[in-house]
């Protein structure tokens, strides 16, 4: 039978992925579970954990949440060692499929060596035809094989050289966490764009996409990696190198929109308070004549709250949402189909009834969850239901790591936005101004001579060379294996 979604993620902005390591603490693996368990926002639809015990390597990879697969002693067990890294999977280049879940691991000339990657390689189609036309196999779909591929070709008299050497040939965005025999790696690209933090706990160091995880395993933070920072980590300690050339850090703004946890520090930020005063910003710079703020829950809430707070108006949970909805295996009709939404969000029908509403959401894809949500307020008996977004209009693709679709399947691409808002069914809409949101990291206004963070979603301004834009995508497809999946 086919197995579908009844949720609307389609329409939603989906994270990238989330990478964890340790080296130098009893019981690795199990740390790096529960690092995978604060990231499983960054990734869904896999996990995998890999380990090294000082004599050999040991894998655990499956399709699914972290809970239920890394949950069981048994499991952990299985994952001996004091090193360990893991990663948790949303797909973004090549198809879901057992071989594509990381950490992939290889055995090397110069040993085993396991690599998991937050980001996207943005000329990896490239670097794969080339790789394979001088007899590289490749057996995943997944750009993060293309770095392993390097590593094994390149010439360098060391590790640590032929490591340098592969992710020179790489543009893009990407934070790796690399486990070997010798130490764990931490690398993040020279602009920044994917996170990656640096952590304690007791002798051991943590690498983590968030600061969140940190917190969860009850390490201390020491500091990010810094943009084109390559961090070593064994017995002796860390050490930092600066292999590439210095350019100007890009971090990405939507980290701060949306993708980090609400609880994490970004860029020394805290998340939860950015987008507060992301949603006091949009509240001056489109009030709106209302009774009540609704947030839609759960990524529009603390910006909704800074836009009531901001605004002097009532802040109110008018729509409810279910957490335990999950994928189904059955073939429902389109009556059924068309309930997707009310199966995971549903009108606080007491509360908003006769009432003026503006709705607070992060952003808006292709629309179709906007519109069904403000018919469902509708249908709850609101008597206007008027929309405000958190973000600048999504009016490009992401090529560094962001699931987005085509660009002619965004709304903001094909519409202004009186547009939207009629298409959306709304009594009015606005989004954030691109200086808005800005403003709400602390600076004036966007330098557009010299911006601070990669917006190229909301202008179009990419910060680096996109080689494989237009090819095919994702990578030609590999026929599917028979795979066991866990």
């Amino acid at each position: 039978m086919t197995q579908i979604s009844l949720t609307h993620d389609g329409d939603h902005l989906h994270e990238e992925c989330g990478v964890f390591g340790v080296w130098g603490a009893p019981d690795a693996a199990a740390v790096v579970a529960l690092g995978l368990h604060a990231l499983q926002h960054r990734g869904q639809e896999a996990a995998g954990i890999t380990s090294f015990d000082g004599q050999g390597f040991h894998s655990h990879r499956a399709l699914g949440h972290v809970a239920g697969n890394f949950d069981s002693d048994a499991v952990i067990r299985r994952l001996p060692g004091i090193a360990a890294i893991g990663h948790n999977r949303y797909a973004t280049t090549g198809e879901t499929a057992l071989r594509n879940v990381q950490p992939l691991y290889a055995e090397l000339a110069a040993g085993g060596v396991a690599v998991g990657h937050n980001g996207n390689i943005s000329n990896a189609l490239t670097v794969r035809r080339a790789l394979i036309s001088t007899g590289s196999i490749f057996q995943s779909t997944s750009d993060t094989e293309v770095v392993i591929h390097l590593i094994a070709t390149a010439q360098g008299p060391t590790f640590l050289d032929r490591l340098i050497e592969a992710l020179k040939s790489l543009e893009g965005a990407y934070s790796f966490v690399v486990l070997t025999a010798e130490g764990l790696y931490g690398v993040r690209d020279p602009l920044g764009i994917r996170p990656l933090v640096i952590g304690r706990l007791g002798g051991a160091y943590i690498l983590a996409s968030e600061t969140v995880a940190l917190d969860v395993v009850g390490a201390d933070f020491v500091r990010q990696v810094e943009p084109g920072e390559l961090v070593h980590i064994d017995s002796d300690g860390l050490t930092s190198m600066r292999p590439f050339r210095l350019a100007r850090p890009r971090p990405c703004i939507f980290e701060h929109v949306y993708f980090s946890r609400p609880d994490s520090v970004v860029d020394g930020q805290s998340v939860y308070e950015v987008r507060k005063r992301i949603g006091a910003e949009l509240a001056r710079e489109a009030p709106a004549r209302v009774d009540l703020v609704i947030p839609v829950p759960d990524s529009g809430v603390p910006a909704a709250l800074g836009f009531a707070q901001a605004s002097g108006l009532p802040f109110e949970l008018g729509i409810i949402r279910s957490h335990y909805i999950g994928r189904t295996f059955i073939q429902p009709g389109d009556g059924i189909r068309n309930l997707g939404v009310k199966l995971k969000h549903n009108a606080n029908r007491p509360l908003i009834e006769g009432k003026r509403l503006v709705l607070v959401d992060d952003s808006i894809v292709r629309g179709t969850t906007s519109l069904k949500i403000v018919q469902m307020l509708r249908d709850a008996g609101a008597a206007e239901v008027h929309m405000r977004i958190a973000s600048p209009p999504t009016t490009h693709s992401c090529f560094y790591g962001v699931d987005t679709p085509e660009r002619a399947k965004l709304l903001a691409a094909q519409m202004d936005v009186p547009g939207m808002g009629e298409f959306i069914k709304a009594d009015s809409l606005a989004f954030i101004s691109i200086d808005g949101l800005y403003r709400a990291l602390g600076e004036t206004a966007r330098n557009d001579a010299a911006p601070t963070r990669c917006d190229a979603c909301f202008t179009g301004d990419y910060p680096t060379t996109l080689t494989d834009k237009g090819k095919l995508q994702p990578f030609e497809q590999l026929p599917l294996l028979a795979e066991h999946v866990v």
